[in-house]
């Protein structure tokens, strides 16, 4: 009996746009690029002699992923590369495909190739919300070439795709698109009169065009369905010549995007870069970063706790207000709560990036764990200890101890170390703001006031 060599069936889950859409699907999906000549953004990776060219026109397709931001093309460009390397292009969504319509596609693929029907490249968009048991289930077929893998995903792949499958694929990044890259989006869309607006008789400033450019975070998707909104509107109200202003923009952006998920890599990425300006005493940086993460709906908490870190570990003992300032902060925030809380994080955010700084804290922690990890088990001197029976004191506990406060400025020369590293010196101190002021007093009281130290061996 001869074997069937349909296409594969289409999978239950729901699958990414169709190819050819409808005159009434919205105009992101219309205008969706059929050819990597069509295809804005990601020069780096579908120029002339890049690789994804070069691989799309050879015919030899890699398993692969492609990371990054929303907007960016990840779907197109899959579905791009599947035609020219002619393979059959099987989408699906991690969010609702589970392991029964995997295993349905690699059967269909099978069947499929085997009837001289060439290769499927499956594809799966948002792949990081895949369980490691469903990622798993890829494997075997990734690895045999049954398909060609290709995932997309808005998520770092070295945190949310399993080792062995990300050494079987090829990660590719794509950027943000830049404004100029939307702009050549919109305009597209504004001419084309047979999957855009160009049949619409509308007219839009330029102004407008360059506004939205500029106002959607370098996401196609979302300048697209604006200019959609848009136009739609000033239809209702112009009626058969209509014209989009900036105004009509606005209204129908209603509210800027946020590239910002607060379990992913911008919420990382972000709060670095807050964390960095601060450090880097640069309080204009600090207060953009800051607005950025409280407009996007981050968790105040979440930033006065890296405050409060950073009041310690870059300020210290530079300025030891900096962390009643903080902890202030956390009691004020906690107590007001948002959108008031904004205020005492301003405030804060701008002492700590305004206040001098000092790691020494931390280095001198460091330096003394290193101690501590070689002597652990070292006795303490027995000056040190307690002598709180008779028997302790006859062992000697207690034996030679000087009391600080019997002697002039509570200073006294004694050893306080077990004896294996006596006399190391961890703390450091900085030269600026309250500590630089300490050690110059301690300079100035003259050699007597100085306990001898040495370096760690």
């Amino acid at each position: 009996m001869p074997r069937r060599t349909t296409a594969p069936r289409a999978p239950a889950s729901l699958p990414i746009d169709d190819a050819n859409p409808p005159a009434s699907a919205p105009l992101a999906a219309r205008m969706r690029p059929r050819t990597l000549d069509e295809y804005v953004g990601q020069q780096h990776l579908v120029g002339d002699g890049k690789i994804l060219r070069r691989l799309a026109d050879s015919g030899n397709l890699p398993s692969m992923i492609l990371w990054g931001p929303p907007g960016t093309g990840k779907t197109t460009l899959a579905r791009i590369l599947a035609e020219m390397a002619r393979a059959t292009f099987m989408p699906v969504s991690a969010v609702s495909a589970g392991v029964a319509d995997l295993r349905r596609i690699v059967a269909d693929a099978r069947e499929h190739a085997a009837g001289g029907g060439g290769r499927t490249v499956l594809f799966i968009d948002e792949i990081h919300r895949f369980n490691k048991a469903q990622q798993d289930a890829i494997l075997p077929v990734v690895e045999d070439g049954t398909v060609t893998l290709i995932g997309a995903t808005t998520e770092n792949p070295s945190f949310e795709v399993i080792g062995p499958l990300l050494s079987r694929s090829r990660v590719f990044a794509l950027k943000q698109l830049e404004p100029e890259d939307i702009d050549r989006i919109l305009r597209n869309a504004l001419s084309d009169g047979e999957r855009g607006l160009g049949a619409a008789g509308v007219a839009v400033d330029d102004d407008a065009v360059a506004a939205l450019a500029a106002s959607t975070g370098g996401d196609a998707r979302i300048a697209l369905n604006a200019i959609e909104a848009a136009v739609g509107a000033a239809r209702e109200r112009d009626g058969k010549a209509p014209r989009v202003g900036t105004h009509d923009i606005e209204e129908a952006l209603q509210h800027r995007t946020y590239l910002y998920d607060r379990q992913g890599d911008a919420h990382y990425d972000t709060i670095s870069a807050f964390i960095k300006s601060l450090r880097g005493s640069d309080p204009d940086a600090a207060l953009y970063w800051l607005a950025r993460m409280i407009e996007a709906g981050e968790d105040p908490l979440f930033i006065v706790r890296r405050m409060v870190i950073l009041a310690s570990e870059d300020v210290g003992l530079a300025d030891p207000m900096a962390m009643v300032v903080a902890t202030a902060c956390q009691q004020a925030v906690h107590f007001i709560g948002m959108p008031e809380g904004f205020y005492p994080m301003a405030e804060t955010a701008l002492y700590l990036a305004l206040a001098p700084k000092s790691s020494s804290a931390g280095s001198a922690y460091a330096a003394a764990l290193r101690d501590v990890e070689g002597t652990r088990n070292d006795p303490v001197p027995l000056h040190l200890r307690n002598a709180v029976t008779g028997l302790m004191r006859q062992m000697g506990y207690g034996k030679g101890y000087k009391y600080a406060h019997d002697y002039e400025g509570a200073v006294i020369d004694q050893q306080h170390l077990p004896d294996r590293v006596a006399g190391h010196r961890y703390y450091r101190a900085g030269d600026l703001g309250w500590e630089g002021r300490r050690k110059r007093e301690r300079e100035d009281a003259g050699p007597e006031k100085k306990r001898p130290a040495r370096d760690p061996e």
